[in-house]
């Protein structure tokens, strides 16, 4: 079975997009902003087109974070610097970083002319975080449009992933132990990466995966068939909607024209040793 169009073209745009959390330079720029530290900088860069807003709705939008772990960046990182301040300030680190890692410019350029009215155009319902990205006017020079077109198309995305969840009564916290149980990555990784969550916490949602079917009894993360079924069923509505939802526009030969272009940066980028190879975005980071 070939690959959703929709797929492949978030892997290619997750890669490029995920400079904005694995750059050197990140956590020393918010830092410089007054920022505490990385988590801060995460929740202030990722919430900022979002306004000032307090930790409840970031909860909600991010999915998958404690509430605690949140509220400790939020709303605090709003009376050390502004949201525009971090909307600039990801946008220069991350261009940057593309451009250290060896991105094409005239070849993301012409991606992000493709991109862009496909992103301008797609369904903004029930998609909080795409809508507030979309309504950003695009930083100047190429790596820097293509990277705030791959973020505001990313977030479409997942905007689209949590609705599905919500659809199969899936909690953010619940979903990660089933993509750890997939093999995307392991519980060890999104673990260290959702702190706040307590021991407790875990076996309390792996045991509501039990309860419903989803997982194995027993010790370890195994899907039953059910949640196999489950969880490719969620997969596949992600990538449908995101396709019917916006881009269908760019069509199949669209699509292909735009991985081609990208090809060549994505490659720099995963060969750059910037994206951990086992990351909880779920990429896939070939060595």
């Amino acid at each position: 079975m070939s690959t959703h169009p929709a797929r492949r073209l978030w892997a290619a745009l997750e890669t490029l997009h995920d400079v904005t959390y694995f750059a050197p330079e990140v956590r020393a720029t918010g830092i410089a902003q007054g920022l505490k530290g990385f988590w801060m900088t995460y929740f202030a860069w990722r919430a900022a087109p979002l306004g000032p807003v307090p930790a409840a709705p970031v909860v909600a939008v991010f999915a998958g974070f404690h509430p605690g772990t949140v509220a400790r960046a939020l709303p605090a990182a709003w009376s050390r610097t502004t949201p525009q301040a971090c909307i600039e300030a990801r946008a220069v680190v991350s261009a940057a970083a593309l451009r250290d890692a060896g991105a094409d410019p005239e070849a993301c350029g012409r991606a992000a002319e493709l991109l862009g009215p496909v992103a301008a155009a797609a369904d903004p319902t029930g998609r909080p975080l795409f809508a507030a990205n979309v309504a950003l006017a695009l930083p100047a020079g190429p790596l820097g449009a293509l990277w705030q077109i791959a973020t505001t198309l990313r977030e479409h995305r997942g905007d689209g992933h949590v609705a599905a969840l919500v659809t199969e009564g899936i909690t953010g916290l619940q979903a990660h132990l089933l993509q750890a149980a997939s093999g995307r990555f392991s519980q060890a990784v999104i673990q260290r990466a959702r702190t706040g969550w307590t021991g407790e916490d875990w076996a309390g949602a792996a045991a509501a995966l039990r309860e419903r079917g989803l997982l194995t009894v027993g010790p370890g993360l195994v899907l039953t068939p059910g949640g196999r079924a489950l969880l490719d069923s969620v997969e596949a509505r992600t990538d449908e909607r995101a396709w019917s939802g916006g881009l269908a526009a760019l069509g199949e030969d669209g699509a292909e024209e735009v991985l081609a272009l990208l090809r060549p940066s994505v490659r720099a980028v995963a060969g750059s040793g910037m994206l951990p190879e086992v990351n909880p975005t779920g990429l896939s980071v070939p060595v």
